[in-house]
């Protein structure tokens, strides 16, 4: 499947921030939507970084909780992985692994059409899985009933 397919069938709307909003503000509004990241877009709406929870975790504990006078752009992660509408989910979700890394901005245009996290590929793999199995349950449903037919 491709990132656009999943992105398609992905409700909801990207939140996002400036780079020069508080770190308490980036917190508040993490909190508030129950997400683990940040967008973090200049003016321009160009991807400047992202701000995950482990970002924060990180600064609160290297300022031994003296965080409060941080902006967003002081500790948010400038070197982004990305990718785009027609990568595979599986080529997604590899790059999520080998980077250590929970979400993937979606750019296409130079803009961020969306963004993938591990929940969206575990809500795929599981969904794909049950296909599967249905899909293998049918025919061998299919395969038995031939089998009792042909011993009448």
């Amino acid at each position: 499947m491709l990132v656009k397919t999943l992105l398609e069938n992905k409700p909801g709307e990207l939140i996002n921030i400036k780079p020069e909003t508080s770190l308490d503000e980036a917190m508040e509004l993490m909190l508030e939507k129950n997400i683990g990241c940040l967008l973090v877009l200049g003016s321009d709406k160009y991807l400047e970084g992202i701000l995950s929870d482990r970002d924060i975790f990180k600064s609160v504990h290297k300022t031994k909780g003296d965080y409060h006078s941080l902006k967003v752009k002081d500790i948010m992660t400038v070197a982004v992985i990305a990718g785009k509408l027609t990568d595979e989910v599986s080529n997604i979700a590899w790059v999520m692994q080998k980077n250590y890394i929970r979400h993937i901005p979606i750019v296409d245009d130079n803009s961020v059409v969306g963004l993938v996290s591990q929940r969206d590929i575990l809500k795929y793999e599981i969904e794909r899985q049950e296909l599967d199995n249905r899909y293998l349950q049918q025919h061998m449903d299919g395969i038995h009933t031939r089998d009792r037919s042909a011993d009448l």
